[in-house]
């Protein structure tokens, strides 16, 4: 599945996407509150300046995704993969990222902590 088909299935009110294939997705911008993404593969896709609010990516893929300044308020990203991931200036309030994994290639905002979300480095 690609980017552009999420986009149509989403605006016909789909929003449950388990395990979707979406490597190098280009979602730059997209508005996607609510979408369940759960276990899906986001590895290298750009989701800069995405709006997921409230969007389930437990489990996902998202190594060395681009995140730079999207919404993932009240975002579920337990166990969720994010080595070599770029969080930069992204908005995680209220996300749950209990068990997500990191390196010391992923990039956070500054004063970030991501061992206080209890997140685990790799």
């Amino acid at each position: 599945m690609d980017a552009e088909k999420i986009k149509q299935l989403y605006a016909a009110g789909e929003r449950y996407f388990p395990a979707a294939n979406l490597i190098k997705a280009k979602l730059i911008g997209a508005s996607l509150p609510g979408i369940n993404l759960w276990g899906a593969d986001l590895s290298g896709a750009n989701l800069a300046r995405a709006k997921l609010w409230g969007a389930d990516l437990s489990r996902a893929n998202l190594a060395n995704a681009n995140l730079t300044r999207a919404n993932l308020c009240g975002v579920k990203l337990n166990e969720a993969n994010l080595r070599g991931a770029k969080l930069n200036f992204t908005k995680l309030y209220g996300a749950d990222l209990t068990g997500a994994y990191y390196d010391e290639t992923t990039r956070f905002s500054k004063d970030f902590d991501p061992i206080s979300r209890n997140m685990h480095k790799f």
